[in-house]
């Protein structure tokens, strides 16, 4: 789990801070303020005043004006101070100092994406020679941006740096990025679905430590659950107290909704609390969902007093995060190359890796190998010498989710937050009106919201395959919950705040579906494959699918090579399910597929659907782009 130890469990704080925590878990929707907030979104003048500033507001400008749009960022909280950050600044500086302590390596690297990065950036910082690969004609993979035809950006996804991010946050410290993340006030806020048009949101009182932030914001609030609700949930808490992390890794086999049930928390919890987790966590429904990545998250904030805070980056990930890693790098005597697609990876009689084969004919050899890919992209690369090892045949358990990120350009300002928003939708995920939230998309006059459309298939509990619908049905679908959530400002028909434009970004295959049982089969990044090691955010680490997962695989990656050069006995070995090696005695080999097609798509990235790579995607993951089953019975 994200928790860097489970010693902790029978410190009194600990406990407490698990009671506490469990609360503001379970009823994160009850609004927690100190003075409960209920803000109306609503379209404002097209020039409302408008002022954008880096200071701390006095307290009567917390709350958006009507006529009025405020930016208003907040100073860095102190993120340093806890386990986790000395634990990754620790690992950082491990590289810096077995720099020129052993011969400099070659290590090519296939996929530019954060883990693939920070691969490279810690290879390079141990004193060795990092090629990166990027398929694509942009670095990022899953935070990859790109501009339409009008100059505006279109994002792979909608991302959030939280403040219990220690290895991104370490990270930001070394390129001396901190002043491009735009903190926001220590709070989360939720659109209240009975309550159509107003917000609510639990509030983290400045100076009030953890865990007693979370009881105090909780006691402060009496929104939407009853007492007798939240008492419910507390039978919940006893196993978990005795055992500890145990506990909480054991749930990986339960879903949300199940462990909810056996618990006998009311129902009511479900539909208020744990859709709007699931999808924040995973784009996934609660049925779906595996307990431990809640239980996991709630362990991993406890602790921290800002590690729920929030941040956005203040423009395009490609410029303003994965721009700073490459000149790092390359500064150093490493390379980032873009459009270099690998065709094949070939190896020797032993299955070491021999060399890289590009589609252009070239080939790379090193000294070693990386694949920072998607796991869903290594499955069709894999080489045929690879597929009988248990090791590799993990990955037949792992697949990545589908997801859509949205962006929608009103013709006027949205009198929103400054802020992500949970929207508790059926349809819907987070969003932000990232016209308010972001420096570069600024913009005083016109809203664009950009909101995460979950689940959007079968696999994340969806009925619908929103994957292969079109996107005007997509649009017209978003448009007409917006309408329900916030029927003052917004007309499915247009009569209110017009729609300039939009883009749909579908991300076919995006962090790998944490659905229950799937922890024990992530792959630790040591490979038993002598020259070759595995990243990205899907291998075995704390921090699950997300951008501090990613960094954090990126480093262990670069770790097992380091360790391995300068003789530290490697790490204990992740035990193999027996039904894994089973799989693999079965496993017939045969030549991997490959890839076929440029697309974003392909290579695991997310894109606006054009007939060119709706094709492609056809081609390599046919179950895409077709009706889900109870769409095909209700047509039948």
């Amino acid at each position: 789990g994200m928790a860097s130890t489970s010693q902790g469990m029978a410190k009194p704080a600990f406990v407490l801070g698990v009671v506490i925590a469990w609360l503001s878990i379970a009823v994160p929707c009850l609004g927690f303020a100190p003075s409960p907030m209920s803000l109306r979104f609503g379209a404002t003048s097209a020039r409302g005043s408008s002022r954008l500033s880096t200071f701390r507001p006095r307290s009567a400008q917390l709350r958006p004006q009507v006529g009025s749009i405020v930016m208003q960022d907040y100073p860095k909280p102190n993120v340093e101070n806890t386990e986790n950050y000395r634990i990754a600044t620790a690992l950082s500086n491990k590289f810096k100092e077995v720099n020129g302590k052993t011969e400099k390596k070659k290590v090519a690297i296939i996929g530019g994406g954060l883990s693939g990065l920070a691969a490279a950036k810690y290879l390079v910082d141990a004193g060795h020679e990092p090629l990166v690969l990027e398929a694509r004609d942009v670095l990022g993979g899953k935070v990859s941006a790109w501009q339409d035809k009008d100059g505006d950006w279109i994002e792979t996804g909608l991302h959030i740096f939280f403040g219990a991010y220690p290895n991104m946050m370490n990270l930001f410290d070394e390129l001396k990025l901190h002043d491009r993340l735009q903190w926001k006030v220590h709070k989360m806020i939720f659109a209240m679905q009975e309550l159509p048009g107003e917000f609510t949101s639990y509030d983290f009182i400045p100076g009030i430590p953890a865990p007693f932030n979370f009881g105090l914001a909780i006691l402060l609030n009496q929104k939407m659950l009853s007492l007798q609700e939240k008492i419910q949930c507390i039978p919940a808490l006893a196993p978990m107290l005795i055992n500890g992390q145990d506990f909480i890794d054991e749930q990986d086999e339960k879903s949300c909704l199940e462990f909810m049930r056996q618990y006998g928390m009311p129902e009511r919890i479900n539909t208020e609390v744990f859709i709007s987790m699931a999808k924040a966590l995973d784009f996934i429904d609660p049925d779906k969902l595996s307990m431990t990545v809640v239980l996991t998250a709630m362990n991993r904030f406890l602790n921290e007093d800002n590690g729920l805070q929030m941040a956005f980056l203040d423009g395009n990930q490609p410029d303003r995060l994965c721009a700073p890693m490459k000149e790092h790098i390359e500064a150093r005597g490493g390379t980032v190359r873009t459009s270099a697609p690998v065709q094949e990876i070939v190896t020797n009689d032993d299955g070491s890796v021999k060399h890289l084969l590009m589609r252009d004919g070239s080939t790379i050899e090193a000294d070693e190998y990386v694949s920072a890919m998607p796991v869903d992209v290594m499955k069709r690369m894999e080489p045929k010498a690879w597929q009988k090892l248990p090791y590799f045949r993990q990955m037949d358990s792992l697949e990545g989710i589908p997801v859509i990120n949205l962006h929608l350009w009103f013709d006027r300002k949205l009198r929103g937050v400054d802020h992500l928003c949970f929207s508790r939708s059926p349809l819907l995920s987070v969003y932000a009106d990232m016209s308010i939230t972001c420096k570069e998309y600024y913009d005083p006059e016109q809203s664009m919201l950009e909101l995460v459309f979950a689940p959007c298939s079968p696999i994340a509990g969806g009925k619908v395959n929103w994957i292969a619908k079109s996107d005007d049905e997509i649009i017209d679908a978003t448009m007409k919950e917006l309408e329900r959530l916030f029927p003052l400002e917004i007309a499915a028909d247009g009569s209110k705040a017009t729609l300039r434009k939009f883009a749909v970004v579908r991300t076919p295959r995006s962090v790998y579906a944490a659905v229950p049982g799937r922890n024990k089969f992530r792959p630790q990044q040591r490979t038993p494959i002598p020259n070759f090691t595995l990243a990205g955010d899907w291998t075995s680490q704390k921090f699950l699918g997300s951008m501090e997962g990613a960094v954090l695989a990126g480093k262990l990656a670069a770790e097992v090579i380091v360790d391995k050069l300068t003789g530290v006995e490697p790490k204990g070995e992740k035990a193999i399910m027996d039904s894994v090696v089973k799989a693999a005695e079965a496993k017939t080999a045969r030549d991997p597929p490959g890839l076929r097609g440029d697309d974003a798509l392909v290579f695991g990235g997310g894109a606006e659907f054009n007939q060119n790579n709706k094709q492609q995607l056809v081609a390599i993951d046919p179950e895409q782009v077709k009706p889900s089953a109870e769409e095909t019975a209700a047509a039948v």
